[in-house]
């Protein structure tokens, strides 16, 4: 077993400044490759806190505050609009922060990228719906139409 220290959002594993104790491979090949996670070390307690310090001032204070913000998220759809060619397929796909621009656009609350959560990825005209995590306990259903250019 691996013992590391957070350092990006992993659904399913923790937060940004989390210590976990994850298998070798994972580790390995998965976690550390791509910048989601450093290796544990008594002297990276300090990076631990500056993680947690930061999360916090990006994080949405209360639970009424994260309702309230889902609450304008959800009541009116989201357009993007992006190039396609014949058939309505997309030159590429949608990214999660072409996404948090829209929703910024329509003039809904300012919506951190890495929270968006896409489940499929997004490379045709059409309605979509994607979850943003707001809050650990409150996560908004945006509608999201990709319209062409």
């Amino acid at each position: 077993m691996a013992k590391l220290i957070l350092t990006h959002e992993v659904t399913g594993l923790g937060t940004p400044g989390d210590v976990v104790e994850v298998k070798d491979g994972y580790a390995r090949n998965f976690l550390v490759p791509r910048g989601l996670a450093t290796t544990w070390s008594k002297g990276a307690e300090k990076q631990v806190t500056s993680i947690r310090k930061a999360r916090k001032a990006r994080e949405i204070a209360t639970l009424d505050e994260a309702k309230a913000i889902r609450d304008a998220l959800q009541s009116k759809p989201v357009v993007v609009r992006a190039k396609s060619g014949e058939a309505g397929r997309l030159f590429g796909a949608i990214t999660t922060t072409e996404i948090a621009d829209a929703v910024k656009a329509a003039g809904a609350p300012e919506v951190d990228k890495r929270k968006v959560e896409v489940g499929q990825p997004i490379k045709a005209l059409g309605d979509y719906t994607v979850q943003v995590r707001l809050h650990p306990e409150v996560t908004a259903r945006i509608d999201v139409k990709v319209v062409s250019l």
